[in-house]
């Protein structure tokens, strides 16, 4: 996902790109690479985040040898990441008593849509400051929207993945029944893809059912993540997520079953298991 958005920006602005894996900033042909996090807030004003989890964004933005000791009054981070608004919040009062801009920025649509420029992104920050940079986050998505204050982005990205977890798993329930009653799965896609049960996460799961091509895109280990985070923010409001909840335990037995690192569609295998259903038909 960070490199598809590196590209894009290296098309606007001059980039300057760092990550753990060398290879991932080479492949990116404009972008002029960094050896540190640190050597990334020296030379930039703007600085986009995209990583894996809310540890890491605090780290890379607070820690000793992070962000926040270099850059310069004035300067911006967008953390494109899927990040715990609390700890968004937190790192933006960090930012801000150094006069350094910070706004939480969410995307989703997958790596098809950070290939093609055609990410959402969901945008907690203050208005003025979304205002000034919300051309250079169009440079990477068709969706802009502020929906709020800091943190507000990461709350919505949380709901976003409630809905597509939740939706992956009963994509793969309904699909096993049907196969358990003898339907092709491509002729069943076929059949209700154009009805109420037609989305984007029917679009991208059915199809990866049918070839049986569990290779990521997104992950089981990435999305049980992002529940974890709405199952912990829903819990400090006491506000029931029952269906969230349930999807969180589907995804908890596919990372048992040592799946995490495939795409979300593998949990129909949890079922064709349990129903004693050849995965090759």
């Amino acid at each position: 996902m960070g490199g598809h958005m590196a590209r894009h920006l290296s098309e606007e602005r001059s980039v300057v790109a760092y990550d753990i894996d060398p290879t991932k900033v080479t492949a990116v042909d404009r972008a002029a690479p960094a050896a540190t996090v640190r050597e990334v807030g020296e030379r930039a004003e703007i600085v986009f985040l995209s990583l894996p989890n809310s540890d890491l964004v605090r780290q890379v933005v607070l820690g000793e040898d992070g962000l926040l000791p270099v850059l310069k009054a004035g300067s911006v981070i967008i953390d494109t990441s899927t990040t715990e608004p609390t700890i968004s919040q937190a790192i933006a009062r960090a930012l801000d008593a150094e006069g350094i801009h910070f706004m939480d920025a969410p995307v989703s649509g997958g790596e098809v849509a950070a290939r093609e420029a055609r990410l959402s992104i969901m945008v907690g920050g203050d208005e003025a400051v979304f205002e000034r940079y919300r051309s250079l986050l169009e440079t990477v998505g068709t969706s802009v929207v502020r929906v709020g204050d800091v943190g507000m982005g990461g709350v919505t990205k949380l709901v976003n993945n409630m809905i597509v977890g939740v939706t992956f798993a009963v994509i793969a329930e309904g699909f096993a029944l049907g196969k358990a009653n003898g339907i092709d799965p491509k002729t069943l896609y076929e059949a209700i893809k154009d009805g109420w049960a037609g989305s984007t996460v029917l679009g991208v799961a059915a199809p990866g059912i049918v070839e049986r091509n569990f290779e990521p895109g997104g992950t089981i280990n990435l999305l049980f993540k992002d529940m974890g985070y709405a199952l912990s923010l829903a819990r400090s409001q006491n506000c029931p997520v029952p269906m969230t909840a349930a999807a969180d335990e589907i995804f908890k037995a596919a990372r048992a079953s040592g799946r995490g690192g495939k795409a979300q569609q593998i949990i129909i295998e949890l079922w064709e298991e349990l129903m004693g259903l050849d995965s090759n038909d």
